[in-house]
C-alpha cells in the first residue's frame, strides 16, 4: 500500500479512544519533559552508551527519579545529520525486548520511538502509551491505521530526505504538518491524539533549526500540544562549538525559548538540569505575575 492509497477515500470515522494518557499529562498544567533512552549502538550523542540492558533500565529509572514525566525509547539511530545504518525490524524489537517491559514497570508514560508500525504494535502490546514518529506517519503506510486502531497518542514530527538552504522552512514544515494531519484524519486518528514536532535538526540546516525555535508559535495554527526536541543537536556548535556532550546550556537555553513560544513538551537527554531550569522559570513567571 503506498502514500497515495492511504490518501484516497474519506476521512474514517475516529475509533473509540483508549485511556487518555496525552490529556492526562497536558492537564498538570506546566511543560512536560521527556527523557530520552536510546537503545542503539550509532546515536548522534550517546550512541552505544545504553545498549547494555542493565545500564539503560538503571538510566530510564534516573530519569524519572530526577523528575521526567514521559520516558521515550528508541532502538533504532534516526541521527538528524545522516550517516544512520537501517535496522531490520528483526534487530530493532530484539534491542527492546531486552529493555523496554522493565521501563514500563518504572511506571511513566512510555514513548517508543520507531518509524515501523510492527514495532509500535509490539511495543504497545507490552505497555507503552504512544508513538514517536519520525517521519510523521509518511513513510510506513501502515502507521496511521495502527495508531487510529489502538487510540493512542502519536508524535507526528517533521522530517526531510535532504536539506536545503534555499527552503523557507516554516512553510514547509506547515505542508508536512498538513499532509500528515490528513493522513491522520483519514485513517481515524482522534485530533487530541495528536502532538506535533518540528523535528529540530533533521533536513535543516542550522539556521532553520534556529528559526523553528524562534518561530515555534507559528504551529499554534493547528490548535495541538508541540514538541520541541533541541537537545545537543547541531545547530547549537554552530553557534557556539562544542561537542554534543557539552552542549547542555545551549540545550537549556533552547528548550527554555521552546517553551516561552508554546512548547508543551521538550524531549531532552540531560532531564535533572532541564527540570531544574524550567522550574526556576516557571518561579520567575509566577513571580512577575504577582508583581503586576
Amino acid at each position: 500500500m503506498g502514500l497515495a492509497s492511504t490518501l484516497a477515500g474519506k476521512p474514517k470515522t475516529p475509533q473509540k479512544p483508549g485511556p487518555d494518557v496525552l490529556s492526562a499529562l497536558l492537564a498538570v498544567g506546566r511543560p512536560l519533559v521527556m527523557g530520552i533512552l536510546n537503545v542503539t549502538p550509532d546515536s548522534f550523542s550517546d550512541g552505544g552508551q545504553f545498549l547494555d540492558p542493565a545500564v539503560a533500565i538503571g538510566h530510564a529509572g534516573a530519569m524519572a527519579d530526577q523528575g521526567a514525566d514521559i520516558l521515550d525509547i528508541g532502538a533504532e539511530s534516526t541521527r538528524p545529520y545522516g550517516g544512520a545504518t537501517p535496522v531490520s525490524a528483526q534487530d530493532e524489537r530484539a534491542r527492546l525486548e531486552r529493555v523496554l517491559p522493565a521501563v514500563v514497570k518504572l511506571g511513566l508514560p512510555v514513548s517508543v520511538d520507531t518509524i515501523k508500525a510492527e514495532i509500535a504494535a509490539w511495543a504497545l502490546d507490552q505497555g507503552a502509551a504512544m508513538v514517536n514518529d519520525v517521519w510523521g506517519l509518511q513513510r510506513d503506510p501502515t502507521m496511521a491505521q495502527l495508531i487510529a486502531d489502538r487510540g493512542v497518542p502519536v508524535i507526528v514530527m517533521h522530517n526531510r530526505e535532504n536539506v536545503d538552504p534555499r527552503l523557507e522552512i516554516i512553510a514547509d514544515v506547515m505542508m508536512f504538518f498538513e499532509r500528515s494531519l490528513d493522513i491522520a484524519a483519514r485513517a481515524g486518528i482522534a485530533r487530541e491524539k495528536i502532538v506535533l514536532d518540528p523535528g529540530i535538526g533533521f533536513g535543516k540546516t542550522p539556521e532553520q533549526s534556529i528559526a523553528c525555535i524562534a518561530r515555534l508559535s507559528q504551529f499554534k495554527r493547528f490548535g495541538l500540544p508541540l514538541l520541541v526536541g533541541a537537545s545537543r543537536k547541531r545547530f547549537i556548535n554552530a553557534v557556539t562549538p562544542a561537542p554534543p556532550d557539552e552542549r547542555i546550556g545551549g540545550s537549556i537555553s533552547a528548550h527554555l525559548m521552546a517553551v516561552e513560544n508554546g512548547a508543551a513538551i521538550v524531549r531532552v537527554h540531560d532531564v535533572a538540569e532541564t527540570v531544574q531550569a524550567l522550574r526556576v522559570k516557571a518561579a520567575i513567571d509566577c513571580a512577575k505575575e504577582i508583581a503586576i
